[in-house]
C-alpha cells in the first residue's frame, strides 16, 4: 500500500507576524494554505467563531481547542504509523491517548481500506511563488488519484460547514499537479467523531462515528476557482 513514487521536496517552516510561512526550493518564503484561509476567513464566519467563544467562556474555548489539537495530532501518528507499516500501533498506557487510537482504527477500517496506493504520509506541497502546505496524505483511493486528509472533530459535521476542507484539497491538488506534473482532480477527507469516554477509566463508551467527505472531479473547477479567489484576496491585502 505504501509506494512512496515522488521525491517530495523538504520545506522548512517559520512564522511571521502571525502568518506560517514555508521556505521552498526557489528560496522564497509562501504563506501557508492554512494561513491564506484564516487570513480571509469570510466576516460572518469569524463573528460566530468568536460568539462561540464568548458563550462557552474564552478559558474553556482554548481547552476544548488545544484538546482538539492534541487528540487530533495523536490521531495522525497511529495513522501515520500504519500506512508506513501496515501494522496498527499500540494504544499505549496514556490514557489520553486511547481516544485518539479508537478514531484511528475506525478511519483504518472504515476508510483506508478504500486507498490503493499511498505515494507519501505528511507531504509538504507548494505552488511556486504562490504558497505551500502539507497534507497527510496522497495516492490511489477508488481507483483515483487523490488528495487525502484526516480530520477529528468533537461532534459530526454537515457538508455545507466544511468549505474550507474542500480548498484545502483543491489547494494541495493543483500544488501538486504543478510540481510533479499529475492529474489530481479529486479529494478525500477522513473524519472521525471523538468518542464519549468513561471519566472513571477514560475507556472510550462507544465506536466512534467515522464521516467521510469527497470533493469529486466535476466540482474540482467549482472549488479550484473559489482557492484562486481567496488567494487572490489574501495578497490584495497582504
Amino acid at each position: 500500500m505504501y509506494n512512496p513514487k515522488f521525491n517530495y521536496h523538504e520545506l522548512s517552516r517559520t512564522s511571521e507576524e502571525g502568518k506560517r510561512l514555508y521556505l521552498t526550493p526557489d528560496g522564497r518564503k509562501v504563506p501557508s494554505v492554512t494561513t491564506i484561509l484564516d487570513k480571509t476567513k469570510p466576516e460572518e464566519k469569524k463573528a460566530a467563531l468568536e460568539q462561540w467563544r464568548r458563550n462557552v467562556g474564552h478559558a474553556k474555548a482554548q481547552q476544548i481547542t488545544t484538546e482538539a489539537a492534541n487528540r487530533g495530532t495523536r490521531m495522525h501518528a497511529y495513522l501515520e504509523h500504519y500506512v508506513k507499516t501496515g501494522e496498527v500501533k499500540e494504544r499505549g498506557s496514556n490514557p489520553m491517548s486511547w481516544a485518539s487510537h479508537a478514531m484511528a482504527q475506525t478511519v483504518i477500517d472504515d476508510g483506508l481500506v478504500n486507498v490503493n496506493e499511498f505515494w507519501g504520509v505528511e507531504i509538504p506541497l507548494y505552488f511556486p511563488q504562490l504558497y505551500a502546505g502539507t497534507t497527510d496524505g496522497c495516492g490511489i483511493h477508488m481507483n483515483d488519484e487523490s488528495i487525502l486528509d484526516y480530520k477529528q472533530t468533537n461532534k459530526p459535521k454537515k457538508q455545507e460547514w466544511i468549505e474550507d476542507y474542500y480548498l484545502q484539497l483543491v489547494a494541495y491538488a493543483l500544488a501538486h499537479n504543478e510540481v510533479y506534473g499529475t492529474n489530481i482532480r479529486k479529494g478525500v477527507v477522513l473524519m472521525c467523531v471523538k468518542p464519549d469516554v468513561d471519566p472513571a477509566t477514560m475507556e472510550p463508551k462507544h465506536r466512534p462515528v467515522y464521516q467521510e467527505f469527497t470533493l469529486e472531479s466535476k466540482d474540482f473547477d467549482y472549488w479550484a476557482d473559489q482557492w484562486w479567489r481567496r488567494l487572490e484576496q489574501y495578497y490584495l491585502q497582504a
